[in-house]
């Protein structure tokens, strides 16, 4: 008996480099209707904030963006490819993400999320994010801004 393919190979997580930008901003701009300039992620690299991708064998599937400080992660970014939804990919690459913040002794993660992003949230809270807060205006829309659902985790 021979194995059967798996059609979703386990991607490879890996820190996000310059020559991975393009098709980062590429995914980023399918997404969203108000998305991360190319220099947004520029910067976050510049300075230092971690940014992972998530590689199958033929593409980029997706990336996050999250930022180290004083004993806690914030997850500022997390997108993968509009394609590659539902598949688990998101749930991987958040799960890699929260165990790199806590071998960098990270004890809580933070990250904002939009109300009206019903899988992002669904998302975060089946990974044990609860909400802690509320950003009013956070975030630009189509008329007016958006608050933010401020969500936070215990990594200890």
């Amino acid at each position: 008996m021979g194995t059967v393919p798996d059609p979703f190979p386990v991607p490879l997580l890996r820190p996000m480099v310059d020559s991975d930008l393009d098709a980062v901003v590429t995914i980023e701009c399918d997404s969203y209707p108000f998305p991360w300039s190319r220099k947004m992620f520029v910067d976050c690299l510049a300075a230092g904030y971690r940014g992972l991708v998530l590689e199958t064998a033929d593409r980029l599937a997706g990336y996050g963006v999250m930022m180290f400080g004083y004993g806690e992660v914030h997850l500022l970014n997390l997108c993968v490819r509009t394609e590659l939804r539902g598949l688990g990919y998101a749930r991987r690459l958040l799960e890699q993400m929260l165990q790199l913040a806590r071998c960098g002794d990270a004890a809580v993660a933070l990250l904002e999320v939009r109300p009206s992003n019903l899988p992002a949230l669904r998302l975060y809270q089946q990974a044990g994010f609860v909400q802690v807060g509320a950003r009013r205006d956070y975030y630009p829309a189509a008329v007016g801004r958006e608050d933010a659902l401020l969500l936070r985790k215990l990594l200890r």
